[in-house]
């Protein structure tokens, strides 16, 4: 990836926000996004630039995209991404917005895409705390807080107001389906970053699984009507709490529709994730706010039908969190729990929220 040299830093700023811009300061955001208690991994580490432009100081983030396994391998890959990215951040209600995309060339000058090698995406820089911190405050906790209630209250309401805003395309919702099993960032991309043999976890374990998301993927390719507005990587590092309920979310993913169980499943998921790294079972404050948060979905969108579709994308974010190249410090028995959790919901017709201990067990 190129060196970020203040000097081409600074032309860029001059040439996108006007002569006067003066960069003031530079640096990886670093532990304010990334999670480091257990997440590991990253497909870029964005750099926060601070610049003076006409008396005013404003800040911005510059996001890269890693070389890579997960179908980030060649410069097309992570351009594509990138491209898609500003595209598409303005379209989402409450996402950070995308200000440009452009490009590095060999020389490690920023500028517009002719020359490109590497691209990057400036986007606005946003305050507030990823909601991972949170919930690893509440696997500590007795009982949530009334804020704790209410900002999980918001999260469910916020994704069935986007996930009420479809669209009609039967080959798009298949093609969603099939990048959910395909698409180096999911399942395949997932089984194949695996070690061939990590403790319980082997190639056996992992192509079953494979299996079983394939014959959900045939089992739901024909219910195209649920296609949606989506986030596409809806989990707590990519929210931002400022005050109270006031949030940010980032990063929006792979595509603008998608199936809603998506959304749903990647944010419930973690209130189990971080309460099995403490307690080795879904329980107290946690809980209560799993339980909430599918109530509150359940309720306000309307949407019944998302338990019939909810168990290969449970897989696909189970794969994530059980991986060691992305959780490393993770216990064996954690992951075992997770990958139990993963089998007994790909089992199941339809998924009960009830019914998450029993899963993982």
């Amino acid at each position: 990836m190129p060196v970020l040299k203040k000097s081409a830093l600074e032309a860029y700023l001059k040439a996108r926000f006007g002569s006067t811009a003066t960069l003031v300061a530079y640096g990886p955001i670093g532990k304010e996004t990334s999670g480091a208690r257990y997440k590991q991994y990253g497909y870029g580490a964005p750099v926060r630039l601070t610049f003076r432009v006409d008396g005013t100081t404003r800040q911005v983030v510059l996001g890269t995209m890693s070389p890579g396994p997960f179908g980030h391998e060649h410069p097309a890959d992570r351009a594509q991404a990138m491209l898609w990215d500003y595209d598409c951040y303005g379209r989402l209600p409450r996402h950070i917005t995308a200000l440009d995309v452009g490009a590095f060339t060999d020389r490690g000058e920023l500028m517009s895409v002719a020359s490109a090698k590497e691209f990057f995406l400036l986007t606005q820089w946003s305050e507030g705390a990823t909601y991972h911190k949170d919930l690893e405050r509440l696997a500590g906790a007795t009982k949530p807080t009334l804020l704790d209630r209410k900002r999980v209250e918001t999260l469910a309401g916020y994704l069935a107001t986007i996930h009420r805003v479809k669209h009609r395309d039967p080959q798009l919702y298949r093609r969603r389906l099939r990048e959910l099993l395909g698409h180096g960032e999911c399942i395949m991309g997932l089984t194949d970053s695996y070690p061939e043999r990590f403790a319980f976890i082997t190639e056996d374990l992992l192509q079953g699984i494979e299996v079983a998301c394939n014959e959900w993927r045939w089992r739901l390719r024909g219910k195209h009507a649920r296609l949606s507005q989506v986030h596409g990587d809806f989990h707590p590092w990519n929210v931002l709490f400022r005050s109270g309920t006031d949030f940010s979310v980032l990063d929006r993913s792979r595509g603008e529709w998608g199936e809603p169980a998506d959304d749903v499943t990647s944010m419930s998921i973690n209130y189990l994730f971080f309460c099995l790294c403490r307690h080795g079972t879904l329980k107290g404050p946690l809980e209560v706010l799993f339980r909430s948060f599918w109530d509150t979905y359940l309720a306000r969108s309307r949407d019944p039908g998302v338990l019939d579709t909810t168990a290969p994308f449970f897989a696909f974010r189970g794969l994530v969190l059980a991986s060691p190249l992305w959780y490393p410090k993770l216990t064996v028995a954690v992951r075992r729990k997770i990958f139990r959790f993963i089998e007994n919901v790909l089992v199941v017709p339809r998924f009960d929220p009830a019914d998450v201990n029993r899963y993982c067990e």
